[in-house]
């Protein structure tokens, strides 16, 4: 990796992987088995990405008593189906590749539980490309939901990267807030879950439409990176 290459931090859903009914539709089982009210398809697509404890209590309206019976629920069908509905979003394989013979390394940061989001990359066969994969606990219990959130996932991951800055890739205000608390500027993806504007107004340096365009923004990153450290080097030299 050069002195001018910044480092990528990725989330997961909605940003390298479209879950395509995978979460929703696990959500929704587990919720119609407790008897419990299933939300309409906007509210289950707000429920991506933000942890599952909060928005089971504060989205679905699911009863304190049975978030915890909920979760086990909706991982037992998101292990058993749920992950073979996802889908990498196009172009992102490929600017993966590209990245890892570039020498630019790439890390992961999400609010899925750690070994769930490396199964999913695992499936994907893009594991092998990220120096950190970087998640929730694997207890997703609501008992569990003071631990790490969108802020200390992305510490984690950056301290990984053993580098300063980086930037973050995401798709929703967590991503951004996680990034920005960090230090780190985030660029947002419109082809995840975000309603329009939330990005920009969150604070994302930019927001893409397309891997393609993704690639010339962090390479536009590298050159701002490249000509302020000539210009410390400069002014030390005088």
């Amino acid at each position: 990796m050069t002195q001018t290459t910044v480092p990528v931090i990725f989330d997961l859903d909605g940003t390298l992987v479209d879950p395509a009914g995978g979460i929703t539709g696990g959500i929704s089982a587990a919720l119609r088995e407790l008897n419990l009210p299933v939300p309409g398809q906007a509210v289950l697509n707000s429920m991506v990405g933000p942890k599952l404890s909060d928005s089971l209590l504060h989205l679905a309206n699911v009863p304190e008593t049975l978030v915890n019976e909920t979760i086990e629920r909706y991982r037992r069908h998101y292990k058993e189906t749920g992950i073979g509905q996802s889908k990498l979003y196009p172009g992102i394989f490929e600017l993966l590749e590209y990245f890892a013979e570039s020498g630019r390394a790439v890390a992961v940061a999400t609010q899925k539980p750690q070994s769930i989001a490396r199964l999913v990359l695992e499936h994907h066969k893009i594991a092998d490309f990220f120096v950190s994969i970087r998640g929730a606990a694997d207890n997703e219990s609501l008992e569990a939901n003071t631990a790490s959130g969108k802020v200390e996932i992305v510490g984690a991951a950056l301290a990984d990267l053993h580098s300063q800055p980086a930037v973050m890739v995401g798709d929703r205000h967590q991503d951004v807030a996680g990034a920005m608390a960090n230090g780190l500027d985030c660029i947002g993806v419109a082809w995840g879950f975000a309603p329009d504007g939330e990005l920009e107004e969150a604070g994302a340096v930019a927001v893409v439409q397309t891997a393609a365009e993704l690639r010339i923004k962090i390479e536009e990153l590298d050159a701002v990176r490249a000509a302020a450290l000539s210009e410390v080097q400069n002014d030390g030299s005088l």
